[in-house]
């Protein structure tokens, strides 16, 4: 009997420790979420968003924001994202993740290195000309493998296959400006992207009217975390 009673007071013991753990997370998650909501009106604090979410990210606390019933009901008829984030294809660098976010929160825009054609740059244009976005994130990476394929097509003077080669094209700039090396091609490309979309003729008087900018980031895939390049 006395072990029934202590096996009984166990369960009631853990089961209030979950019920405390499930009330103090999403007390968390909701002010997350509540100020989340609150959408980042400048460039600066829409880059601090980013920020934030990154390091809950890079130090494994994540709260997930932002992805639940209640939040697809509220953007169901309007959105309001306050970034667009620029990203290569790579499975590792989903933005959403990277930056700990949810639905409604950013608008993402990936191809292969971040390289950058009429089409693309046309989804990129969308935020800030449609949607009032204050600012564009260009996300390279560490070990990108387009990148990488690029650089060997360039250094063995050989050709990929299919639409591969305009990529291989595209990233020529980088290659030489990098003498080849391809942490270095990653970062240059990056910065390179930046520069282009800051000349953009949609964007630029944005950006000099303060109500937009456009920034370079590198993710690293060892550490999770973001640093800033441009």
């Amino acid at each position: 009997m006395s072990e029934k009673i202590i096996d009984r007071r166990k369960v009631l013991l853990a089961a209030g420790l979950v019920a405390g753990g499930v009330l103090l997370d999403g007390g968390v998650a909701h002010g997350l979420a509540r100020d989340s909501a609150r959408r980042a009106g400048t460039p600066d604090e829409a880059w601090a968003k980013l920020r934030e979410g990154n390091r809950r990210w890079a130090a494994d606390a994540s709260v997930h924001p932002h992805q639940d019933l209640a939040r697809r009901a509220e953007v169901a008829q309007k959105q309001q994202p306050y970034a667009v984030v620029v990203s290569c294809i790579d499975s590792r660098v989903a933005p959403e993740i990277v930056f700990d976010l949810g639905v409604g929160d950013i608008l993402t825009v990936r191809s292969a290195a971040q390289t950058i054609d009429p089409l693309v740059a046309g989804a990129i244009e969308y935020g800030p000309a449609e949607l009032d976005t204050p600012l564009i994130v260009v996300l390279g990476h560490q070990r990108c493998g387009a990148v990488t394929a690029a650089a060997d097509a360039l250094k063995h003077g050989t050709k990929l296959p299919g639409h591969l080669q305009r990529i291989v094209d595209d990233l020529r700039p980088a290659y030489e400006q990098a003498h080849g090396d391809v942490d270095k091609m990653i970062r240059i490309n990056t910065t390179n992207v930046v520069a282009e979309l800051r000349s953009d003729k949609l964007l630029a008087p944005r950006i000099a009217a303060r109500k937009l900018k456009v920034v370079g980031g590198y993710y690293s895939l060892d550490t999770g975390k973001v640093t800033r390049l441009a």
